[in-house]
Parts: structure tokens; sequence; C-alpha cells
């Protein structure tokens, strides 16, 4: 019986001697887990990166040069104009600026501010994940792998929407770079990718119908963060996304619907923000952001009353 006692002793200590370690653990800001996510952030990011920079100029190669279904980033989104193809610039400079953000955010990891290092490292294995997910993305959506393309982005979604609703208190370039615009982007996505699954050609009347209905989506989504979170961060991401399907419909199909819906809810969206977001951009933010705030106050809505 001492013998068993001690085995189970032995067993447990080791079990939390790992955990304690673990990198992908909530918070977990310990000097391994910090080596760890600089690390993984730097690889993961080149590798999305140098990936998503290749293929937007660049169709695959494997299969020969005569695969048909070996597209660009964009010229997958140009072959199949559903209801739901985006206009390429907007989305692009969308994605230079993230990725900007995000050099400034992997840099709080190696700052001599603990605080600082704390509120990184509890979004890392987040980030990371994200980085491998629309990697795979990338790789499957070019080679026109649409279903399977649809899924990773569906895993990224629970991802990003774990991260969100677990530290919505991350500090303010902290939560864009990291939460709020890839969980933003990834939500058009799972509509763009889905599209072209379902209806490749875009010629589908029915299928254009139900995406005039599923287009406002964005809206009732973006309104969910401004109501709940308070998170204008939401809101002019979605604004920008949403800018960008109208102008992507509109120079696919002008006789159309959904490129005015897209607009009237990128306007909605930009002035529902605005409403939201200016009290704290005066100064204002019951909660400012670039605060480090305590695990119970980061479970409170975003940017709420005391």
């Amino acid at each position: 019986m001492p013998s068993q006692i001690s085995n189970n002793e032995t067993i447990e200590s080791a079990h939390q001697a790992v955990h304690s370690i673990n990198p992908f653990k909530s918070g977990d800001s310990s000097r391994e887990a910090v080596l760890t996510y600089k690390i993984g952030t730097a690889l993961s990011w080149l590798l999305l990166l140098i990936t998503s920079v290749y293929y937007t100029f660049a169709r695959p190669h494997d299969g020969g040069n005569g695969r048909k279904d070996r597209h660009t980033i964009w010229g997958q989104n140009d072959l199949h104009p559903t209801a739901f193809a985006l206009n390429s610039v907007i989305v692009s400079i969308y994605w230079i600026v993230l990725y900007i953000l995000q050099i400034g955010y992997s840099w709080h990891l190696y700052s001599g501010n603990s605080v600082y290092v704390t509120a990184a490292a509890t979004v890392g294995s987040h980030f990371i994940l994200n980085n491998l997910f629309l990697f795979a993305f990338i790789m499957l959506w070019v080679r026109s792998y649409f279903w399977i393309a649809e899924l990773i982005l569906a895993l990224n979604f629970i991802n990003l929407s774990t991260a969100y609703f677990n530290h919505s208190k991350t500090p303010r370039w902290i939560h864009i770079a990291v939460v709020s615009a890839p969980l933003a982007w990834n939500f058009v996505a799972l509509y763009w990718a889905g599209a072209a699954a379902i209806n490749p050609n875009g010629h589908s009347l029915v299928a254009r119908i139900v995406a005039n209905i599923f287009v406002w989506g964005i809206l009732t989504y973006g309104a969910f963060f401004l109501a709940a979170y308070k998170d204008y961060t939401m809101g002019f991401e979605l604004s920008i996304l949403a800018a960008a399907l109208g102008v992507g419909q509109f120079l696919t199909k002008t006789i159309a619907f959904q490129w005015i819906f897209a607009f009237v809810i990128m306007s909605v969206l930009f002035v529902l923000s605005l409403a939201v977001g200016i009290p704290g951009l005066l100064g204002q933010d019951p909660i400012k952001r670039g605060q480090i705030v305590s695990e119970d106050r980061e479970r409170a809505p975003l940017l709420a009353d005391d």
C-alpha cells in the first residue's frame, strides 16, 4: 500500500512538472514557456508571411503545370465569382497592416517589462495556432481543396474565439494583432471559402439569394461584439472587410443586391464603431487599453463600466 501511494505521488509530481512548463497552458509566462513562444511565434509568423506572399504571385506547381485546379490566392477568387468574392487590394492592405502589427506583438515577448511579457504570453499559443491553421488553409485553397480549407477555417474560428472570450482584456495592440483582426478575417473567410466550396461558379440564383441573407451575419456578428463587449476594433475590422466584399461584388456582378447589402453593412458597422469607440479614443475609456488587468477583470465585458 505505501508503495502504491509513493508511485501515485511520483506520477502526480511528474504530471505537475510537465503541466507547469506547458507552453500552451493559458496564461503560462514561465521562462521556458516564453522561450517557446519566442521561437514558435517567429517561425510560425515567417511561415505564414512567406507562404501568403509567395502564393499571392505564384500558383502551386506540384502535380505538373497542366493542373487546372492550381491557382494563386487571388486567382482562385477571380476564377470563382461567388457572392462572397472579395476585393484583393483592400484585403491585401488589411493583411499588410496586420502583419506589421503582429511584429509589434512579438516585440512584447522580448520586453524587459514582465507585465507586457505576461500579456503577450497569455495569447501566444492562440497566435501560433492561428498562423499554422492559416498556412494550412492557403495550401489547400490554392489547390482547390475548398471543403477541407473550410474545415481548417472552422477549427481556427474555434481557436480565435477561445482566445477572445478568455482573454478579452489584453492591451489594445496585442488584442488587435492577435485576437480581433484575425478573428474578423476568419469569420469573413468562412463565407469566402464556403461559397467557393458550395457554388464555385457563382452562377446559381438560389445560392446568391441565400448569400443575400447570410451576408447580414457580418452585421449581426459585429453588432454582438459592439453591444456585449464594446469592442469597436471588431466593428472597424468587419467594416473594412465588408467594404472589400462590396467592392469585390460590384466588380463581379454590378446588377445584384450583394454589393449594396455589403456597403450598407460597412456603413452601419463603421458608424456604430465610432459611437462606441469615440469615448475611448478621447481618453474616456473606463478601462484604458494598454493596461494589464487581473484575470477576473479580464473576463469582464470589453471596455465595460465598473
